[in-house]
């Protein structure tokens, strides 16, 4: 008994130390925390992440590397590829409206594979994954079947928390949350939001989605001509900053949030490990 009584007096002690690496969030922007502090604009996926900052990776369509300080490495709407690189990412989230954003073929060295829809047809699924320096929850949103008709809970927005932050990831939505949708969401301080303006759901959505929320960022993804694109930032410009980037890499921390909520426009590049 004494034996296992200090087995499971190590196991929490572990447990509450990987908890405490995790900045807490509570999914508000704090738009004004230091003002006149600028994004570090150039990085490589590759390189070491600054202190209190996570780092963002376009890699293509609706996937992105989200990687922490600490080396946790999370990659969305995981579609088997994710370039030339030999990374494991430490977790994978997939949406299954169409196969760009998932994969049947999953690396059994990935340890975590959270999918955005249940077992069965219409049910659902709940994650809410600690693995201390981030915690990664979900919200259940519809889908339109393959068969024509909804799927409900079929799509996940995913939400990532770490140094603060709260980023949320909409996936392939296709409909406007719902008020508890929305609840559940919280406030994200930085969103990836679908620009298509038609397989996912139109731009006039959109537009309402990242005004309710307030996100003090915004990263237009599933976008595929520069038409769409260049549509959705015409529309918002009047309320957001737009910020054009040469680059796939973002690396942001909570004090670096603008004054004013921010358009960031990534270009999607495949990772490439360093030669």
């Amino acid at each position: 008994m004494i034996r296992l009584a200090a087995v499971l007096l190590c196991l929490l002690a572990t447990v509450a130390s990987a908890q405490d690496q995790r900045r807490p969030s509570h999914c508000i922007a704090i738009a004004d925390a230091a003002p006149g502090l600028q994004y570090l604009h150039k990085a490589s996926w590759t390189a070491p992440i600054p202190e209190y900052t996570v780092r963002i990776h376009y890699i293509a369509h609706a996937s992105f590397l989200i990687q922490t300080r600490g080396g946790l490495e999370a990659v969305t709407d995981f579609n088997g590829f994710i370039g030339n690189t030999r990374l494991i990412p430490d977790v994978v989230t997939m949406n299954h409206a169409h196969e760009t954003h998932w994969t049947r073929a999953i690396d059994p060295a990935i340890p975590h594979v959270l999918r955005g829809w249940g077992e069965e047809f219409g049910t659902g699924i709940d994650h809410y994954l600690d693995l201390g320096e981030m915690l990664i929850r979900n919200v259940s949103t519809d889908i339109r079947s393959a068969f024509g008709g909804d799927e409900p809970k079929g799509n996940s927005i995913f939400i990532f928390e770490v140094e603060g932050l709260c980023i949320a990831h909409l996936g392939h939505l296709h409909h406007e949350p719902t008020d508890r949708q929305y609840a559940a969401l919280g406030r994200a301080d930085i969103l990836m939001v679908p620009v298509d303006g038609g397989m996912t759901i139109p731009l006039s959505t959109v537009e309402r989605i990242v005004d309710r929320l307030k996100s003090s960022v915004v990263i237009p993804m599933h976008w595929f001509s520069g038409y769409a694109l260049e549509q959705f930032l015409g529309n918002v410009s009047d309320t957001f900053e737009i910020d054009l980037r040469d680059t796939a890499t973002l690396e942001i921390s909570l004090r670096d949030l603008p004054r004013r909520p921010t358009v960031i426009v990534l270009q999607p590049r495949y990772l490439e490990d360093p030669d």
